[in-house]
């Protein structure tokens, strides 16, 4: 499978201004690219091939007066500022047509100098390789510092150069991983997500949640306030931005170690897990926003299913319209909604049930039942729900047929006609 492997680099001053002529290329290369099309559109001409494309604004355009200095970097970067306007075009027309399921997609829009994240690719093309030495080799560039925190298990395809906007540099390698699977356990879990506790497993175990953001409110306040006194367009506000993006960056981070060691842990208990699948853009919308982008359920379940992949353990995401705070787990009987204050309840079958515990049982039970029925059909279907591929139904050929025969039959509008 393939994985990103990322590292901090320390580019020199030297490097750091061929970086940022690099990524300058880029984005003027890719707003060009955007900007024919859009010309071509409303002049109605033909869509402006990808190929066209590449020879106007990379090839001719080097020879002109105006662009000429998009030759000081390397081509497969601008090639690959492309590549990404081409994959933005077709993602969205994929979008606009219904061929891409989920939200609608926008166009795609130009980029800016003042963006806090820059980024360029470097493909196999370009002749990147690691030296012996650990440096990295950029063409253009030149030898890059790496600090290797461990080792790539393969030779990279790809590499990514990314600045953020505390002005770090990071250096991020696509590789072909191997699988490395776990002994097997005989241990399946389920897991609710939530605010209250980040985390409650089917067993009874609760993860209590950091609150990464909350905890640094206070200095991240005081940040922000200093950075509001700056006047515009002063190297005191520049100085002041960097400061709030690395409070900012520190929390990502702490953040995302904390997920990664907590998914881990799960997936080497487990041989099965099951999670409820979220609609956390429906949910940040709410006045709870806060608190749930500061929880990182996304990210969260996102680290479960590629690592269960890589270490092959099953993982199971269940319809997120499932009822499992409703439904009491010992008699199956669906108790009606409860406010969120309402952290445990007595079903009238006498089980007295933990809210988030009862939760996470009933979503071990749902992915169980998904996982091993193997006509991929709901075990308990909802009202008016169809009949799903394989399953014992009604034929509507056949009744058809009977119906004919008794010289009836059904229109597409409901009434009956005679044959």
């Amino acid at each position: 499978m393939l994985l990103r492997y990322r590292y901090r680099i320390y580019p020199t001053p030297v490097q750091q201004q061929a970086l940022a002529r690099a990524f300058g290329c880029a984005r003027v290369v890719f707003n060009d690219g955007l900007r024919a099309r859009q010309e071509a559109r409303q002049q109605g001409l033909p869509y402006v091939t990808d190929g066209d494309l590449s020879k106007r604004v990379i090839t001719e355009a080097k020879r002109t007066p105006e662009r000429v200095w998009l030759g000081e970097v390397s081509a497969v970067v601008l090639q690959q500022a492309l590549a990404d306007l081409n994959a933005a075009c077709r993602t969205f027309f994929a979008s606009l047509s219904g061929k891409r399921k989920g939200r609608k997609i926008a166009s795609p829009r130009f980029r800016s100098r003042k963006d806090k994240r820059q980024a360029i690719r470097f493909t196999a093309n370009a002749r990147f390789r690691v030296q012996d030495n650990g440096r990295l080799r950029l063409p253009k560039i030149g030898d890059v510092e790496v600090r290797w925190s461990r080792p790539l298990p393969a030779t990279p395809s790809s590499v990514t150069v990314i600045r953020d906007a505390s002005g770090r540099y990071f250096a991020s390698f696509v590789v072909e991983a191997p699988g490395q699977p776990l002994p097997p356990t005989g241990t399946e879990v389920g897991i609710d997500l939530g605010l209250t506790h980040f985390a409650v497993l089917s067993d009874g175990t609760k993860v209590a949640s950091p609150r990464f953001l909350r905890r640094a409110a206070r200095k991240l306040r005081r940040l922000q306030q200093a950075l509001c006194r700056k006047q515009r367009g002063s190297s005191n506000r520049k100085k002041a931005v960097v400061k709030v993006a690395r409070a900012h960056a520190q929390v990502v981070d702490a953040r995302r170690d904390w997920q990664h060691k907590v998914s881990t842990q799960i997936i080497r208990d487990s041989q099965a897990v099951y999670v409820e699948d979220l609609c956390v853009t429906g949910l940040a919308r709410t006045r709870m926003a806060k608190s749930v982008h500061d929880a990182g359920w996304s990210q969260f379940v996102h680290m479960l299913e590629y690592k269960a992949a890589r270490h092959g353990r099953a993982f199971t995401k269940i319809n997120r319209f499932t009822p499992t705070s409703q439904t009491c787990s010992r008699c199956g009987r669906i108790d009606g909604r409860k406010p969120l204050n309402v952290r445990a309840w007595t079903c009238a079958c006498g089980a007295a049930h933990d809210r988030d515990v009862n939760a996470a049982i009933n979503v071990l039970a749902a992915g169980r039942a998904e996982r091993l029925n193997a006509c991929g059909a709901q075990v308990r279907p909802a009202p008016y729900v169809p009949a799903q591929c394989r399953e014992a139904g009604i034929h509507l050929a056949a009744s058809a047929v009977t119906r004919c025969a008794e010289g009836i039959a059904a229109s597409p509008g409901g009434e009956n006609v005679k044959c």
